[in-house]
């Protein structure tokens, strides 16, 4: 027949009284009345349908069907507790292994400074980054927690600002700008040679300025497209284009005067 939940509880009291040979001694392992725990074998030996113990009120000892359940539910048992017991390390120090779904340019940016102090502090977690920009359900693709631009992130989602605003900037090589001259507003970069960006979700990325007309987005013509900005960092010093990434402490290329990117 089914084990049913109470028959597990009392399974766990048959074991302690046939360790102890007593139900009183039981009793003050398990933090249960004598009482209960005599009036919980009674409830076990009815629905099982056959006597486990020989009470006196001297002595407690099995029957031969009561050691035979010893026997055979006692190892199953020792396994359950080994296994509760073994979560200990997860309370006494971190262990195990962090899943994490990142944007392309999140992992540079965000995840590399502080990697190697992560490592040295919890040297048992184990850390699996998958870092691209395509769109994916972090739950349900096994993640542990993601990394996304704030206006990606869904509602439902729990979310944790991870640094300040990134102010993004237009930068080109020197040859570029000696060939095809110096945008002097945004306006202009549709007409330039610009290096279109993919977004995760497919779209084509739309560059967004602020300056003193406020916030707006500029459609730049790409012959070259990429899927995730850090990317086209080899382009920036000798190719034909013009690119956007975030500020650096060294300054850039060249920029547009007066405008930033959000």
């Amino acid at each position: 027949m089914p084990t049913s939940r109470s028959d597990l509880a009392d399974l766990t009291y048959f074991l302690a009284i046939s360790r102890h040979r007593s139900f009183r001694l039981a009793g003050l392992e398990l933090g249960v009345s004598a009482s209960a725990l005599s009036h919980a074998l009674k409830g076990l030996e009815a629905r099982l349908g056959v006597r486990l113990l020989h009470r006196t009120n001297r002595s407690v000892t099995l029957t031969a069907a009561g050691e035979e359940l010893r026997d055979k539910v006692a190892e199953p048992f020792g396994t359950i507790d080994q296994a509760v017991e073994s979560l200990n390390r997860y309370r006494d120090a971190p262990t195990g292994r962090v899943r994490l779904n990142v944007a392309a340019e999140a992992a540079p940016l965000l995840l590399a400074p502080v990697m190697p102090i992560f490592i040295d502090r919890y040297p048992d977690i184990e850390i699996d980054i998958a870092a691209r920009d395509q769109m994916t359900d972090v739950i349900e693709d096994g993640f542990d927690a993601g990394i996304r631009y704030a206006g990606t992130v869904p509602e439902d989602m729990v979310a944790q600002r991870l640094s300040g605003e990134l102010r993004w900037i237009v930068v080109a090589s020197p040859a570029y700008l000696e060939k095809f001259g110096v945008p002097q507003h945004p306006s202009d970069l549709e007409h330039h040679h610009c290096l279109g960006v993919r977004l995760g979700n497919a779209h084509i990325y739309r560059w967004e300025f602020e300056g003193p007309e406020g916030e707006f987005s500029v459609p730049v013509a790409s012959k070259v497209l990429v899927n995730g900005g850090a990317r086209c960092w080899p382009w920036r010093s000798r190719g034909p284009d013009l690119c956007t990434a975030w500020r650096q402490p060294s300054p850039p290329i060249s920029r547009a005067e007066n405008y930033a990117r959000c």
